[in-house]
């Protein structure tokens, strides 16, 4: 007597056909039914907290692979602008994003030479990126049809910080006593710490602030340059590789619950991100890169909660990208609008 091993949907009510045993039968079940979960996973791809379809807009644009693509125009604005355009030559003094300086000193240390100075900290991004990717186990191709909407998703996700920053700085509608000039910063704090390199016993300034006097004007183009580098080396510096380093040494080390370690690491992160707008470790030595401020380092902190939460549920492309949209927007605001 032969049976014909064929599944039919009798096999999934309870029903033997062929005279099959059921224990064997049982076990086939249970493989399917574990299949069928391993085919369910694949369905969806992991974008750090959340599960998106597969394929689909916010699934492709959480990849790390796209965030090379996205950003690959950005860094190269950053490198050229910042040989070209932040020069002594044009502005009479050099000035970095202090998460920049930070890889190439480090870089440094590890045996970079100075020709591959510049080089070498977009390098590290892209090597990251990379070694994400592949751990990540997704596809590599990018759309470029997506990278419109990623910069128009990008410019959105600024706007709220604008407005939260308008808010956090702008003076009483009210008060007659304090003028523009009294406030220590611009109302559109821009969230990008820099370094001048020729600035007074190895003190950086911002622009904008009461700190930066001494110090000659920069162009626009060399503030918008900034910018640009802060989104990339800041994010790079205080959401990809230090809430990492957190979340080993809270979960993995000392043993906290997976939730606590998660909020605990972005406060801290959030927190010496915006500490690091006011005083800056460049070269051995502590400058001030901001005069202090509550209302400024409350903003930034809030920001820096803002760009982890949106690490987590968009990746390091679209958070980057916001953070220097951000920037590239507060810089345009404070020429057109509150220009001294």
């Amino acid at each position: 007597m032969s049976a014909r091993f064929q599944y039919t949907p009798e096999d999934f009510t309870g029903a033997i056909p062929g005279g099959r045993a059921k224990g064997v039968l049982d076990r086939e079940r249970m493989s399917l039914a574990m299949a069928g979960r391993k085919n369910h996973k694949k369905d969806y791809a992991t974008a750090q907290l959340l599960n998106y379809a597969r394929d689909s807009y916010l699934e492709r644009t959480s990849r790390p692979v796209y965030a090379i693509a996205f950003l690959l125009p950005f860094i190269v604005f950053y490198e050229l602008g910042t040989m070209l355009i932040n020069t002594d030559v044009l502005n009479q003094v050099q000035v970095r994003v202090v998460a920049f300086v930070w890889l190439q000193n480090l870089l440094r240390h590890l045996g970079t030479g100075a020709r591959f100075a510049w080089i070498a900290p977009p390098m590290v991004v892209v090597v990251i990126l990379i070694g994400l990717q592949i751990a990540s186990r997704k596809q590599w191709y990018f759309c470029l049809g997506d990278y419109t909407p990623m910069v128009f998703e990008c410019v959105s996700l600024a706007v709220p910080l604008i407005l939260l920053s308008l808010l956090f700085n702008s003076p009483p509608v009210n008060s007659d006593n304090v003028s523009r000039a009294d406030i220590a910063g611009p109302p559109v704090v821009t969230c990008a710490a820099q370094q001048s390199g020729c600035s007074p016993a190895g003190e950086a300034a911002v622009p904008g602030h009461a700190g930066a006097q001494s110090t000659p004007r920069r162009s626009l183009m060399a503030d918008v340059v900034t910018g640009v580098g802060a989104g990339i080396y800041e994010e790079l510096v205080f959401r990809l590789i230090l809430i990492c380093v957190l979340m080993m040494v809270f979960q993995d080390l000392i043993g906290m619950g997976h939730q606590n370690a998660v909020v605990l690491s972005i406060l801290i992160s959030a927190a010496l991100f915006s500490a690091h707008h006011h005083i800056i470790w460049v070269d051995g030595q502590l400058g001030r890169s901001a005069p202090f401020s509550w209302s400024e380092f409350g903003f930034r902190t809030l920001a820096g909660i803002y760009f982890a939460i949106l690490f987590a549920f968009r990746g390091f492309g679209i958070t980057a990208g916001t953070h220097a949209f951000y920037d590239i927007i507060a810089t345009a605001v404070n020429a057109l609008f509150f220009a001294r």
